[in-house]
């Protein structure tokens, strides 16, 4: 059991549920209780059968890098049969219930969302092009848009605000990841931007989406959907990624330079969550009147 449970990454559906738990509860409307449980369910599980199909894919590449190499399929736990077969099965089925629960609109979006995470990311671009990160972000992008659409059945310029901040925050935080796994990634034939064009380039995009990310932060409250607890801790929060994006930059090459990429990928598995939380306790002081 604990094998497909690992299949599913769930260290990775956790943050997944929490920004599509918080599309739920900040699209106006509200949801029945026992709505809003079966949709964040089948969107937990839609993000797990993702991970499964991907791990079905990529078994070959993670048999030779040091991060991956004890999942379970290149272990030899599970066989890629096996996880494809559950990868399939669990997508068909949280798709299918979460239209049925909620509405199709929603059940489309996470439809998709698997979609383009096994088959455009997985299948195509993470071999193919440095870019693989930027274009195959939107999987990671769209959970808060599958949770506003079922409570509201469409999408909002609001919406689109949340897919944006996730859709930004990828490049720096994987590429910060691929500066000190350099090694890894050249031996799994992946072409991750460092790789490809180099550490100095890699460093200066960070910087550049980094920049970007910090003013797309503030987009809920340039749309109304925030309050000033959000604003306060978008700015304070993304000041400080952006200055330790260009600490990265400035870094010197070498031992430096790695430990500055550990640093802002240590603060990026953060930023998000506290991002979110933000978000989510700002719209319940203030929209349900909390306070």
């Amino acid at each position: 059991m604990g094998d497909y449970i690992a299949l599913l990454k769930p260290r990775v559906m956790s943050l997944v549920v929490f920004t599509a738990l918080v599309g739920i509860i900040v699209a106006p409307g509200g949801v029945n209780p026992v709505v809003g449980f079966i949709a964040i369910l089948c969107i937990a599980i839609g993000a797990g059968a993702s991970g499964a199909l991907n791990m079905w894919y990529d078994a070959d590449i993670d048999a030779v890098m040091s991060r991956t190499i004890n999942r379970p399929i290149p272990s030899g736990r599970v066989t890629r049969e096996e996880a494809l077969a559950f990868g399939l099965t669990l997508s068909a089925f949280s798709v299918a219930l979460l239209g049925l629960a909620t509405n199709w609109v929603a059940g489309a979006f996470l439809a998709f969302t698997i979609f383009f995470y096994a088959v455009v990311y997985t299948m195509w671009l993470k071999r193919s092009t440095p870019q693989n990160i930027v274009i195959g972000g939107a999987a990671g992008a769209f959970p808060p848009m599958v949770g506003w659409a079922a409570v509201t059945g469409t999408s909002s310029w609001e919406s689109f605000a949340l897919f944006l901040i996730i859709f930004l925050w990828t490049p720096p935080h994987f590429w910060a990841l691929a500066l000190y796994k350099q090694g890894d990634y050249g031996a799994a034939g992946i072409p991750m931007m460092p790789n490809v064009v180099g550490e100095a380039s890699t460093r200066r995009q960070i910087f550049a989406y980094s920049g970007i990310l910090g003013l797309s932060s503030l987009l809920p409250v340039a749309l109304g959907f925030s309050g000033w607890i959000y604003g306060v801790v978008a700015v304070a929060l993304s000041g400080y990624f952006v200055w330790s994006a260009y600490r990265l930059w400035r870094a010197d090459a070498g031992t430096a330079m790695r430990q500055a990429a550990r640093r802002l990928f240590t603060i990026s598995l953060s930023y998000l969550f506290v991002l979110f939380l933000a978000l989510l306790i700002d719209n319940l002081v203030f929209r349900m009147g909390w306070l």
